[in-house]
Formats: C-alpha cells, structure tokens, sequence
C-alpha cells in the first residue's frame, strides 16, 4: 500500500501540477490578451496614417495587379494621399513613391509606380516613376526619326474603350547632372509600332530620366558596371480630362480607376529583352488593407469604414484562423479553468485623417479565443505529461512485478510455514528457489534458501546426537550399572551404608550420563600435555597398528629424536581414529603412509591413504560432529565422532589437522608445537 499510495501521489501530482501550470498560462494568455489588444490597435492605426497606410485607404479594396492573361499582369493606377508628383525633380519623386509606398516591385530590384493625385483639378493624368538596372543610357539624337539605337520608354493605356500608346526615346538635354551621371528627357511620341515617329512631339507627355554614377556591384570589367536609373513620367489622359469639366464637382476618384490598365516598358537599344515589363509575373503589389490580417488574432475583427458614407465598410478583415488542431477533450478542460478577469468581448475605435475624408477603424477582439490557442498548445505539450505518467506507471510496473510481488510471495510462504510448521519435513515446503537472482531480494531469497538448508542439516545433527546419547546410555547401563547392581545385592539390607552409597552412585550416574552428550563430554576434557618425542611415538604406532586390526601402516620421515608438545594419550586416539578412517576408505592392498616433516616452529604428520577421494561437497564437513559417509552413516561404529574428536584433541594439544584430496588419494596432515 505504501509503493501504491506513492506512486499514485506522484501520478496526481504531476496532473495537478499540469493543471496548475495550464491555470496559471490560461490567466497570463488573458492579460496578455489584453494589453496585446491595445498595442493591436495602436499598431494599426498608426501604419494606417502614414502615407502607405493612407494609400491603402483611399483606394478601393482591390488588386494593384490583374492577371491580363498568360504571361500578362496589367497595372492599374493607384490614387496618392497628396496632390501629386512633382515629376521634374528627381528627389521629390524618390520621396514621393517611397512615402506613399506605391511602388511595385520586381524580383530583379527594378519598381514601378502607376498613380494618379488626389487633387481632380491638378489635372487628368497619371503619373509613371520607377527604376531600373542597365549600362550607361544611350541617348537618341534629336535629328534622327528612329529610336532603336537609344534607350527608351513605350507605353500604354486601355480605360473605357479607349487605348494610348507612347514612345519616349532618352534625349540629353545638354545640362550637367548636379548628381553626377546622366539626365535627359523622356520625349513622348505616339506610338504607332513603326521604327520611325513623328516629326513633332507630344506637348503634353513630359518625362524625366536621371541615371546614378555609380555601380550598383562592384564589376569585374568597367564594361560591366550596372547603374541605377530613375525615371519619372506624367502621361495625359484625354478622356479624364474630359470628365472633369463635365461636373461642377467630378468623381474623384474615378469609379473605373481599377479598370485602367496600364503597361509600361524600357527598352534598351536595339532588339533586346526589355529592361522593364510591367507585365512580368513576378511582381510584388504594394502595401493593402489585408496585409493588417497577420496583425490580428483569431478572433479579432477589423472593420474600416469612411466617415459620413452609410451601406457596408469599407473593408472587414477577420484574423487569420490558425490551423493547429486541438484535441476536444483538453479544450474543454481550458475552457472550465476558472481566471479572474472579464472575458466578455472588448471593442476598440481609432479615427484615421486622409486627404479624402476620414476613416473609422473599428476592432472588436474576444478574450475567450486564447481558449482555442492555449488548447492548441496543450495539445502539442500534452505528450510530455503523458510521458511522464507512463515512466511512472512503467515504474510502478517493475517495481511491482520485480519486487513487490516477490515480497508478497516470500510473506505468504514464510507465513504459512510459521502456521503450520510441525516438523522438519514441513521447512522443505518453504521453496524459494523460484526467487533467487542478482538483486538484493534475490540475494536475501538464496541467504534464507541456505539459512534453511543449515536448519535442516544442524536438525539431522541433533538427531543423531540424541541417538548418540541413547546408545551411550545403554553402554553406561552395560558396562557400570551391571556392576553396581551386582554390588548391591552383595548389600540388600536397606540399613546397610554401601546399600545407600550405591544407590547415589546410580543416581549420580543416571543424572550424568542422562543430560551430558558425547561432543560436551569431549570438548570438556582436560589434557595434560607434556613433552613427546613424536618420531619415537610414530615408530610405535605403526608398529602396533595390527593389534588395533589396521595393517601395511608405514612409517617414512627420520629416526632422530623430534619432541613436541602433546599428550600421549590423546594423541594416539587422534593417530588411531584417523588410521582407521583411512583404513575403511584405502585401496585394498596399499599401505598407509605416515611421514614426518620438522619446521623450525613445528612438527608436521601426513598420514596419506590412496583411494577414493573426498567429495568437495563433504571435505570442508568431515571435522563437524555427526558428519560422515552417507553410504556408511548410522552402521555400527560410524557416526561421525572420530575425526570431531581428532579436531578436538588437537586443539587442546594446541596443534592443527587438515585434509587435503591428492590426485591418488586423502592426505591428513597434524601440525604440533615443537619444544
């Protein structure tokens, strides 16, 4: 319940914290919403007043541009915020087209205006001003009627049934340019598509050519020097001429001004591809009404509309709807998250001032559209949240079924053995082999695994210990209470001291030999060790190892006195019970060997029989108490006390005894202190 109750906080802690976070951008987005509203309008109304914004005010909504056909994109003339264009100047034109921003561009750096003024009375025309890139300009000379050897200018105009075609040949007119380069004028002829034109020159058509001194790049070749080329050009229109006499107050501007079409062309000398098209297809249109769309949000709508003129605005420009899908369920989620602030929808007004009346912006904006903007990038982020909640639950996985899950399996069984153990048969239903592995829980499963085999092997220990004392009894009731028995009927009267005497003798022996083991009675013995010429001890064991039954015992090591510290006695049960150790085990036939070896602090006994080997599993065991052969265990005479009792004496005697498996047999070695 912990690991569950823990995951699951952080699994709704890292909800809440989302939900906090989302609360938290929700009332941000509003504020921001806000003050972004007010900076929208300021923004707008300010580019409105400038004279690209005026110029797209007074114009009626439309395309500068119109497709003509393949290939084709005829202009058409735009009305300027002022009077018009003083076109001899070149400073004032540059001012003009730039202020006003009416030029069309083209992707080569060439541009071009196409305007009319908004003054009726200045006079019908249209005024052409724009640049170009080429070499230093050719001009026409005046006594010539051809213009294919000069730069020029052709040009034409289609309104109301009507078409003008001009050519305009670069004429020099002998003046120095106060800027450097050249300056020349731009003499209209009508066009009739012949090489040659007329004698006498249009009055009315004035234009103007002003070329740069300097290169636009730096040329590799003097010949290659590009220079920039200002021209300006002021085309009279007979039929606008017209219509403004005939109304004492004409329609300024006029009501066809988008139909007009108009082409201009440079032309270098000769046959070459024009310098200028207006008709090229790569034009970028000036600045409009609905270039403000990007500035408004979803949501928010402009609506321009001319002051003292009912009927429908002007223009209504709606902001650009984005794309982005948000899912349904996160939206509504937004949307329920409660912020301070009104959501109502907020509307905004700004008057704008133009040479043609003045304009009433209105914005009208709606908090509550940040719903579908947060929603949106909710949706995008939600991914992290959601990866986010599955590492947890993938944690929780593992840890659950790695650990958790095994702690719950050893529980239950280690309950269930502690309910219902009555045995030792029931420790070997306590099975977690299925349990062990590398980690920690692993580990612990295969210490208690072995914890368990421990309990188990010490259990048969105490088994055959309690055995031992059994038959230990018997041999006490056969070998001193027969006697004692015997005596005391040597003594029936109950009066009789030896009668009483015998009797605690009996009782004494019953109370001794009826709570002592044999390993507690040898382990408290008392040695009384004393100096023992161990090469003279050898030489007699071996030589009376018949009259113990052990025969072919070897001695091998030198006759030469070697003393040592140890107890006769004791030391010859310990030779004597690991010689017979190696005489059950031996192969028939060979000898047992036993050879002496002195180091300067002590003197070491091997006593080697060839045979079996034993197991590994058994070798670091064969000292411990109950411990022997399977095959042999509980036959007469093998219960696994000799060698305990080796170990034992020789530890009390302050020496050693090991045993080593050799390639052809068992070696026991005995290390004593020499004296």
């Amino acid at each position: 319940m912990l690991f569950w109750g823990a995951f699951l906080a952080l699994a709704l802690g890292t909800v809440a914290m989302a939900l906090y976070v989302l609360r938290e951008e929700k009332q941000l987005s509003y504020d921001n919403y806000r003050r972004g509203f007010e900076r929208t309008v300021g923004q707008i109304a300010a580019r409105l007043r400038h004279p690209t914004g005026q110029l797209a005010l007074i114009n009626p909504p439309g395309a500068p541009i119109s497709a003509a056909g393949p290939g084709e994109a005829h202009l058409h003339p735009l009305m300027l915020p002022f009077s018009a264009i003083d076109f001899d100047d070149p400073n004032k034109v540059q001012q003009a087209i730039e202020m006003s921003g009416c030029q069309v561009r083209y992707k080569d750096g060439s541009s071009l205006c196409v305007a009319i003024g908004s003054n009726p009375w200045a006079g019908g025309f249209i005024y052409l001003a724009g640049s170009f890139d080429s070499a230093d300009l050719v001009a026409h000379p005046r006594t010539e009627l051809t213009v294919d050897g000069a730069h020029r200018a052709r040009v034409s105009v289609s309104l109301r049934g009507e078409h003008y075609a001009w050519i305009a040949p670069f004429e020099t007119t002998g003046a120095d340019n106060p800027r450097g380069g050249l300056r020349g004028r731009l003499t209209g002829y009508a066009d009739t598509g012949e090489a040659e034109v007329a004698h006498k020159a249009l009055r009315e058509f004035r234009g103007w050519i002003w070329q740069s001194p300097l290169c636009t790049e730096v040329p590799r070749q003097p010949e290659d020097c590009v220079k920039r080329s200002l021209f300006s050009i002021r085309l009279p229109i007979p039929v606008l001429a017209e219509a403004l006499f005939e109304k004492r107050k004409p329609d300024w501007p006029p009501a066809d001004l988008s139909q007009i079409a108009v082409r201009v062309e440079m032309l270098p000398p000769g046959d070459g591809p024009a310098l200028l098209d207006s008709e090229r297809g790569d034009a970028t249109p000036p600045f409009s009404l609905q270039d403000l769309a990007p500035l408004l949000l979803p949501g928010e709508t402009l609506s321009v509309r001319k002051e003292g003129e009912a009927g429908a605005p002007v223009v209504t420009i709606r902001g650009v709807n984005e794309t982005e899908v948000a899912a349904p369920w996160l939206t509504s989620v937004v949307r329920r998250l409660v912020v301070e602030g009104n959501t109502a929808p907020i509307v905004a007004q700004e008057v704008v001032a133009t040479p043609m009346g003045n304009y009433a912006l209105t914005l009208t904006g709606d908090a509550r559209s940040v719903n579908k903007t947060l929603a949106s990038v909710a949706t995008r982020v939600s991914w992290f949240v959601g990866a986010m909640l599955l590492a947890i639950t993938l944690a929780w996985l593992v840890i659950e079924a790695g650990i958790i899950r095994r702690i719950a399996i050893l529980t239950k069984r280690a309950t269930r053995v502690s309910r219902t153990m009555k045995s030792t048969q029931d420790l070997a239903r306590f099975d977690i082999a299925d349990q062990k592995g590398s980690d920690e829980l692993g580990i612990l499963a295969r210490c208690l695994a072995e914890l368990l085999q421990r309990v188990q092997e010490d259990v048969a220990r105490e088994k055959i210990r309690a055995e031992q004392e059994k038959d230990m009894w018997h041999a006490v009731g056969h070998e001193i209470m027969s006697p004692l028995q015997s005596l005391k009927a040597l003594h029936p009267e109950e009066g009789d001291a030896s009668h009483r005497y015998i009797q605690r003798m009996q009782q004494a022996i019953r109370v001794l030999y009826g709570t002592a083991s044999p390993s507690e009675a040898f382990e408290l013995t008392t040695l009384q060790v004393e100096t023992l010429d161990i090469a003279a001890f050898l030489q007699d064991v071996a030589r009376n190892a018949p009259c113990e039954g052990i025969t072919d015992v070897v001695f091998e090591g030198a006759v030469a006195p070697l003393m040592v510290k140890a107890e006769a006695y004791a030391l010859e049960d310990v030779v004597t019970h690991i010689l017979r150790n190696a005489d059950r085990y031996r192969t028939p036939g060979s000898a047992i060997r036993l050879r002496l070896q002195a180091t300067p602090t002590s003197a070491v006994v091997e006593i080697f029989n060839q045979g079996c080997r034993i197991p590994d599993a058994l070798i670091d065991k064969v000292f411990e108490y109950g411990v022997s052969d399977p095959e042999a265990e509980g036959t007469h005479g093998n219960r696994g006390q000799g060698l305990f009792v080796a170990k034992t004496y020789m530890a009390k005697m302050g020496g050693t005894v090991a045993v080593f498996n050799r390639d052809d047999g068992v070696a026991f070695e005995l290390s004593l202190i020499r004296a």
